[in-house]
């Protein structure tokens, strides 16, 4: 199993980074060349929703994106260390339009995921959350 790991300040300039060296790695992992054009814009719609949340809560860490090369799929994980609401949002208040522009980005940006990407998982609590992707691998890894 090969991971590479890239950590980048919370600033937006960054995002098309992380989505460029997400697009080479999944491409040398195997991944079919039809889904790199998804693994970019999933890459960037969290890349983009981790630096919001840094920088809305004013969390100085690094966004961190783990890249994980497995026999038979490759990985994603994007981490943010922004404090998530645990409560669930009442019915009643969100039809009032309490709901924050930041949130509403937020839901927007993980429909946008889930429609990019099948197999995807959102974990978040008090200390951060964890977006995690994944594609299946089609062909043997590119080497060299």
């Amino acid at each position: 199993m090969a991971t590479v790991e890239l950590r980048f300040s919370a600033l937006p300039e960054h995002v098309r980074t992380a989505r460029l060296v997400a697009a080479a790695v999944a491409r040398r992992a195997g991944v079919d060349e039809a889904v790199l054009d998804e693994v970019r814009l999933a890459v960037g719609e969290a890349c983009t929703r981790a630096v919001g949340l840094h920088q809305s809560h004013e969390v100085s860490a690094p966004v961190k994106v783990v890249l994980i090369e497995e026999e038979k799929q490759f990985s994603i994980e994007v981490g943010d260390e922004a404090p998530h609401a645990i409560a669930p949002v009442e019915p009643e208040a969100a039809d009032a339009g309490t709901e924050s522009d930041m949130e509403a980005e937020d839901e927007m940006g993980l429909a946008v995921i889930s429609g990019l990407v099948d197999d995807v998982e959102v974990t978040t609590g008090e200390s951060g959350g964890q977006i995690r992707m994944s594609w299946p691998v089609s062909v043997a890894p590119v080497v060299g």
